[in-house]
């Protein structure tokens, strides 16, 4: 159980988080505000927030958890994200800024129709609200197992408070906390790792010997495969994963309209990917340390767990001091709110500008009562999709859930590529193209044909090939 000063400490943390909420409101005038913030925000602080936005509670455990149970295979999918970077920072943003779009999806509608430009906000929305969802439901579990906190409450604190600060702060509030929330995240994890290293016996160069007789250290898994996480999977699936993400996922292009310069921009995805960097050798080195003071103390783990996911949380709230072990649950909290938040508002700003502005739907109304309510809507569907999952405890929902949706999504960043890349493609070419990628990704992904992280790969590159020769064919 929580001690009194670990409940304090995540008491203020929420304090906090609500105070910007409330400070960001006064400056909320119409929605321009809202969505954009009206390009106040200075290229670090939308950097840090994409940065935070990335970070799930879902990365923030399973990261260590991974580590702790095989090596570090898995560390050039996240270095990966500098191959995708510059295709963002020359491309996509230029455009994006040229336009001065409202959403990304509004930029389908520019290049190709209004169909498509639908197809692809609608897909995003109904996956924010699961995501959302699942960024609350995964990590309640774990600090429900951890603690005995209920489940519910658990959900219920990290929804309400962040569909709070977002409905009454609008992007300026998400971006603000995503920069607190960072440096709570960070500092939990890096005084967590110090933590570590001074419990367990011969410290560091402890640590160093016993993971490496153990090969904890393996990165580079060089065999010649599609099907195992080996370099060439992690980099490559990992390019395609992320220009999708950073290319197309409102949550992030979002980051890039905010800023008072196209330079600002495209300096704020550096900082993001740059903070990649020593966030992954925390986490990973997290997850090896976790492996080696289990080995040594192995009374000291929990019989209980049917997987590893939960070993970080575990570590955190058995073997570290009251009010450090606060910080670190506050961080999870963090972690979770950070991608909450951004769904909330991303969705939002994707539903009035892409639908209702885009058809005259409540032209009658306040906009900012609209969006607002929208904003409100949206994050209470979320939380309410994260009740249902732990009321019948249906983990399988979210899987089928993700990969429909996910289908669909993957094909995304072919779609952009192929209006940003080519002149010939048209909406017709276009539209073969995702239901192509479609059935393509639904064979890959029914009998395993490569690993899970190519999926995005196999679905931009089966969209723009396809969508490019029916362009040829069909014309508008």
């Amino acid at each position: 159980m929580l001690a009194f000063f670990d409940i304090l400490v995540i008491t203020l943390y929420f304090i906090l988080i609500l105070g910007l909420g409330i400070y960001f409101s006064k400056r909320q005038k119409n929605t321009e505000d809202y969505f954009k913030a009206r390009e106040r925000v200075p290229s670090w602080a939308a950097g840090l927030s994409l940065f935070g936005t990335a970070l799930s509670p879902i990365t923030f455990m399973a990261i260590p958890a991974k580590t702790y149970s095989t090596d570090w295979s898995y560390f050039l999918l996240n270095m990966s994200v500098f191959l995708a970077v510059p295709l963002i920072v020359y491309l996509f943003i230029p455009y994006f800024r040229r336009k001065n779009i409202k959403t990304a999806y509004e930029y389908l509608e520019i290049r190709f129709s209004v169909i498509i430009r639908l197809v692809g906000s609608i897909c995003f929305i109904l996956y924010q609200i699961g995501r959302m969802g699942v960024v609350l439901f995964l990590p309640s579990i774990a600090i429900n197992l951890v603690t005995g906190v209920d489940l519910f409450i658990c959900i219920s604190l990290m929804g309400i408070i962040s569909l709070i600060y977002t409905l009454m702060g609008g992007i300026e509030a998400v971006i603000w906390t995503d920069v607190v929330q960072v440096f709570v995240l960070m500092g939990g994890v890096i005084i967590s790792l110090a933590m570590n290293v001074i419990n367990t016996d011969g410290g560091f160069e402890g640590i160093l010997e016993i993971a490496h007789l153990e090969d904890k250290f393996n990165a580079f898994d060089l065999t010649l495969s599609l099907k195992e996480p080996t370099v060439w999977v992690m980099l490559f699936g990992g390019f395609f994963a992320n220009l999708t993400s950073y290319g197309t996922d409102h949550t992030m292009v979002q980051r890039y309209l905010v800023t008072p310069t196209k330079k600002e921009a495209q300096k704020s995805i550096w900082i993001g990917a740059l903070l990649t960097i020593p966030s992954s050798l925390i986490f990973f080195f997290v997850g090896t340390t976790l492996f080696v003071f289990y080995k040594m103390n192995p009374s000291a783990l929990n019989e209980n767990f049917i997987t590893d996911d939960a070993i970080f949380p575990w570590y955190i709230v058995t073997e570290l001091p009251s009010g450090i072990s606060g910080i670190l649950i506050a961080a999870i909290f963090a972690a979770a709110m950070s991608s909450l938040s951004s769904s909330m508002n991303a969705g939002a700003a994707s539903f009035n500008v892409d639908i209702l502005d885009r058809f005259g739907l409540g032209k009658n109304e306040d906009p900012m009562k609209i969006a607002r309510w929208t904003t409100f809507i949206i994050g209470t569907l979320g939380i309410l999709f994260a009740f249902f999952m732990a009321t019948f405890d249906i983990k399988s929902l979210w899987d089928e859930f993700n990969k429909i949706l996910g289908l669909i999504l993957g094909s995304l960043g072919g779609v952009f590529l192929l209006g940003l890349m080519t002149k010939k493609a048209n909406s017709k070419g276009v539209v073969f193209g995702i239901v192509f990628s479609f059935l393509i990704q639904i064979l890959i992904s029914q009998f395993q044909i490569v690993h899970l992280l190519l999926y995005s790969a196999t679905g931009v590159i089966s969209c723009f090939i396809s969508g490019y020769i029916a362009s040829l064919f069909f014309k508008d």
